[in-house]
């Protein structure tokens, strides 16, 4: 694994190791992290990023290479939070970070003091696989209290799985996959044109 482009271009990340044939940890490969920020493109620019469930961190060190101004991840595995920790020490991005562990399944996961401005512009998510957390954290994130007006929410899911078009504020407006991996782009729209 490595940071496909920016300033921390061609930096290997730590990844997880087999553990017994049982990975707590799925990270999103390099070819898919490609496609999904070459859809993004001029949103990461400036972003301040919110990455959940961020296992190595690539998602959110991948936005800030690319010129995001900030980002917080958030995992409950103190191993996650471990690479994390190794990651941003090999891509140099410590200054712009925020690193909490927290389970993702509790309401009140993030406090506010670490939300930035009026939200997050762009937010990550990769729920474990065989949950119903990633519908839940959309309802949550549709609501509008984490991410400013226009914001992107990216949930990462199994191609099995179908999330919803619509939540709250939500809206999907795109939706790929890579190989066993689904990418759904939600836009937080203005509360009038809901």
């Amino acid at each position: 694994m490595r940071i496909i482009a920016g300033i921390a271009r061609g930096r290997k990340l730590i990844s997880p190791g087999a553990k017994g044939g049982k990975n707590e940890i799925r990270p999103t490969s390099d070819r898919a992290r490609e496609a999904l920020f070459n859809i993004l493109g001029s949103d990461v620019c400036g972003a301040r990023v919110l990455d959940l469930f961020a296992g190595t961190g690539a998602l959110g060190l991948e936005a800030l290479s690319r010129g995001a101004d900030s980002a917080v991840f958030i995992d409950k595995s103190q191993t996650a939070i471990g690479m994390i920790n190794k990651n941003i020490q090999r891509t140099g991005f410590s200054d712009k970070v925020t690193i909490l562990k927290r389970d993702l399944s509790k309401k009140n996961f993030l406090d506010s003091k670490y939300i930035p401005g009026k939200g997050f512009s762009l937010v990550f998510m990769d729920p474990p696989y065989r949950t119903d957390l990633a519908i839940e954290l959309l309802s949550l994130l549709g609501r509008g209290s984490y991410i400013v007006r226009h914001g992107v929410v990216v949930a990462e899911s199994s191609v099995n799985v179908q999330l919803p078009e619509k939540t709250g504020l939500l809206k999907c407006y795109d939706k790929r996959q890579y190989g066993e991996t689904a990418f759904w782009l939600y836009l937080l729209q203005n509360r009038n044109k809901i």
